[in-house]
């Protein structure tokens, strides 16, 4: 997932009107609710244009401009007058009644009341409104909200400290787990050897038969044969493989080729487009179609249509991947996606394990049962910071036969402490203590201060790639490679960061 300002921009304007049905009158009162405090501000909306005029019209906010010497009005200009984004009018009207606007909206309406109007999850009411405030040349948050139906809509501030509180409580096992462990050792000549780069680069296209377009592909390749191993890096949401092109650096220095596919549906080009309302946020299919893409990738590269005369061996495959890339990864590993906790706990909005990535997961439900589609050819996975919590056990490795460990690939799974999207406790901790993963081969690997984005690596970072060196380390060990850098040696840290593995603490 690629930080998206413009994208929570809108959502963050759109829950301000988390309703629906035709407006039978403009927009009278805002409520700002602060239970603990046992105070509420109300801005009267309806007496007034200007924000002069609101102000004037609402005694709270008259007493509050004039102990803040005139400071609040300014403050009001800006929030009330400044632009919309231009991108909102066509992620509106390109994304009314698609899954993941709904969630989005089911997620704000938590916070967000408008009385006497029924809920609509679809958008459209927004979409109407939006429209109208453009057409009347009023494209601000003022203007937005006259065009909005009913007499109040109020926002409960204690509710918003509620979801943040949460965050912050998701993130407590991580980083407990981090403090208690001992980070990995730096082994200094793998930096040395990151320094000059050994590979090339470059960008092919691959028709597959599931998407109309081809795949566009980045490839790193190491000077000379290499180990003839390949690893496919899967990228996340409105992201492109450019962001991951350092982890695929280190591998490549190190013998493997290097596949980063361009996952067209849910990729930074389906964002732009999004934005600009031609394309709809990505559908529930994108959850089958993107694991269709590696593997439709691996067979071109099986048939010879790519990489021909490298001699690479398609049988044993490592997989990488980021958010929902990470998803991805886990799917092709053999998780089998289900809608039992979807269904069970998408609409609970007082979940304690809620977070933001089940916006994202929640759309999928409509999809669910047709995106089990693992691949035979790939033998191991590292998962980085991936939304799962509600889709499936992916680290559950158990047959029910006999009681004998199954032969399912072995997962490390990565998670930063400091994570507000996808954070560490319900989305790694929790699945890796409940199914007892370790005990089956798989690792849980903490890095501490990590955030969502900042694991990431662009092109030229190999040595900076913080999360570099315990892939490689994973996947020599994984796929058996004649190497004295493997994950159980230990020496996989970064200089930068404390990478921690807590698989035994769990």
């Amino acid at each position: 997932m690629r930080p998206i300002r413009s994208v929570f921009a809108a959502i963050a304007a759109s829950a301000a009107v988390v309703l629906s049905g035709l407006p039978a009158s403009a927009l009278e009162r805002l409520v700002l609710r602060m239970p603990y405090l046992g105070v509420d501000f109300t801005i009267n909306l309806g007496e007034g244009r200007s924000v002069e005029e609101v102000i004037q019209s609402s005694p709270d906010l008259v007493d509050l401009d004039r102990a803040s010497e005139g400071r609040l009005l300014a403050l009001l200009k800006t929030v009330f007058l400044s632009p919309l984004p231009a991108e909102l009018r066509g992620l509106l009207e390109g994304s009314t009644g698609q899954p993941l606007l709904e969630q989005a909206l089911n997620a704000a309406a938590f916070i967000v009341n408008l009385e006497g109007v029924p809920f609509d999850s679809s958008g459209s009411m927004l979409t109407k409104a939006l429209r109208r405030a453009y057409d009347n040349d009023q494209n601000n948050l003022l203007g937005f909200l006259h065009q909005l139906p009913g007499e109040e809509a109020s926002i409960d501030l204690s509710k918003l400290a509620e979801a943040v509180n949460r965050l912050v409580a998701n993130q407590s096992d991580g980083l407990e787990l981090v403090k208690a462990g001992f980070a990995a050792p730096v082994s200094s000549e793998l930096f040395e050897s990151l320094q000059d780069p050994t590979w090339t680069r470059e960008v092919i296209r691959v028709s597959v038969q599931h998407r109309d377009e081809p795949l566009r592909v980045l490839v790193l390749k190491p000077q000379g044969a290499g180990n003839q191993r390949l690893v496919v890096i899967s990228h996340g949401l409105w992201d492109d493989p450019e962001s991951f092109e350092a982890w695929a650096e280190v591998l490549a220095a190190k013998g493997y080729v290097v596949l980063l596919p361009d996952h067209p549906g849910s990729n930074f080009e389906q964002q732009r487009a999004m934005l600009a309302g031609d394309r709809p946020p990505p559908g529930p299919e994108e959850l089958r179609l993107r694991p269709l893409d590696v593997s439709a990738l691996l067979t071109a590269v099986e048939q010879g249509r790519v990489l021909a005369g490298r001699d690479l061996n398609t049988k044993e495959v490592a997989v990488v991947g980021h958010s929902w890339g990470a998803t991805t990864a886990l799917q092709l590993a053999g998780g089998i996606p289900t809608d039992q906790k979807l269904k069970a706990r998408c609409r609970d909005p007082r979940d304690p394990e809620r977070n933001i990535s089940w916006v994202l997961q929640c759309s999928w439900l409509s999809g669910i049962n047709k995106a089990g589609v693992a691949d035979s050819r790939v033998k191991t996975v590292v998962a980085v910071s991936p939304p799962m919590r509600l889709l499936f056990d992916p680290v559950q490795s158990l047959d029910s036969v006999n009681g004998q460990r199954s032969s399912r690939p072995k997962v490390l799974l990565i998670s930063g402490t400091r994570d507000w999207i996808v954070p560490s406790g319900p989305e790694a901790v929790s699945p890796m203590r409940d199914t007892q993963a370790a005990r089956l081969g798989h690792r849980l690997v903490l890095v501490d201060g990590g955030t969502h984005f900042n694991l990431r690596a662009v092109r030229g970072q190999a040595p900076k790639a913080v999360i570099g060196p315990v892939v490689l380390a994973w996947i020599n060990q994984q796929m058996t490679m004649t190497s004295s850098f493997t994950f159980d040696a230990g020496r996989w840290g970064h200089p930068d960061r404390r990478l921690v593995d807590v698989s035994g603490q769990l």
